[in-house]
C-alpha cells in the first residue's frame, strides 16, 4: 500500500510544487512506484514542472465522474518509468469531494510505493481536501517571517489530522551570512516544532529540461524521507501494521 504525503504550505510561492515533483522524480529513480497527484484545482501545474502537460487524456476529475478508470487517468513520465501524474483540472466551478478523491487514490494505493499529493497553499477548502487524503505531512516553508507566520498557522491545522508523520522543508535557504528579516532552517524547525527533514539552497538549478535529477538537495530529502538517512517516521510503521 502506498505512503500517502501531502506536500502542503501556508503561503503561495514557497515552491511547494517544486518541491513535491523533484521529491517525486527521486523517490522513482531509487525504484520507488510514485504518483505525483495535483489538488490545486484552478491552478494547477504540476504536469508543467514534470513536462507531461501534453500527455494527459484524462484527469482526477474524469476519473471521480466515470468518463475513465482510475488507473487511466495515470500519465507516466516518459524518463521514469514509475513515475506517474494524476492531473487536477482547470475548471474551478465543478466540485469533487474528498471522498471521491480518497476512493481514486485507495483504488490505486496497492500498486504504488508513494501518492505524493500536491496541496493548494493557504488553508481554504482544497488544502483539507487535500489533508484528508493523507497520512502523512510535509511542510514547505521559506525563511521569511512572513512565511513562517503562515506555516506556523498550518502546522496547528496539520496537528488536527492526527498524520503519522509531519515533517518540514526549508526552500530557498541562502547560503551567504543570514539577513536581520531572514530565519536559519534549524531557526525555523525549533519555531514550528518541526523535524527538519531537508533544504533546498536559493543558488540549487531547479529546473533543466523541467526537474533535475541530479540535486543534491532533493537526492538528500528523498533519502530522509525514504528513511535512509537516520530519519524515524514515528507512529507510521505501527499504524500500517495495526
Amino acid at each position: 500500500m502506498a505512503r500517502k504525503i501531502v506536500v502542503t504550505s501556508g503561503k503561495g510561492g514557497v515552491g511547494k510544487t517544486t518541491v513535491c515533483c523533484n521529491l517525486g522524480v527521486q523517490l522513482a529513480r531509487r525504484g520507488q512506484r510514485v504518483i505525483v497527484c495535483d489538488l490545486d484545482f484552478g491552478l494547477n501545474n504540476a504536469d508543467v514542472v514534470l513536462g507531461v502537460e501534453n500527455r494527459a487524456v484524462y484527469d482526477i476529475l474524469d476519473a471521480a465522474e466515470g468518463r475513465c478508470r482510475a488507473r487511466q487517468a495515470l500519465v507516466p513520465h516518459p524518463a521514469y518509468p514509475t513515475l506517474f501524474t494524476l492531473t487536477s483540472n482547470r475548471v474551478l466551478e465543478r466540485y469533487i469531494s474528498p471522498q471521491a478523491i480518497r476512493l481514486i487514490l485507495e483504488t490505486l494505493s496497492p500498486r504504488f510505493d508513494f501518492i505524493l499529493l500536491d496541496s493548494p497553499a493557504g488553508i481554504e477548502d482544497g488544502f483539507h481536501r487535500a489533508a484528508s487524503c493523507a497520512e502523512e505531512a510535509l511542510l514547505v516553508t521559506t525563511p521569511h517571517i512572513s512565511a513562517l507566520r503562515d506555516a506556523d498557522r498550518v502546522t496547528g491545522i496539520l496537528s488536527g489530522y492526527r498524520f503519522a508523520f509531519v515533517g518540514l522543508v526549508v526552500n530557498l535557504q541562502r547560503r551567504e551570512r543570514r539577513r536581520a528579516d531572514l530565519l536559519s532552517a534549524e531557526d525555523i524547525a525549533a519555531a514550528l516544532r518541526l523535524p527538519l527533514l531537508g533544504t533546498v539552497q536559493e543558488d540549487d538549478k531547479l529546473f533543466a529540461e523541467n526537474v533535475v535529477p541530479k540535486s543534491r538537495a532533493f537526492r538528500a530529502l528523498a533519502d530522509a524521507v525514504l528513511g535512509c538517512r537516520g530519519v524515524a517516521l514515528p507512529g507510521y510503521r505501527e499504524r500500517r501494521q495495526g
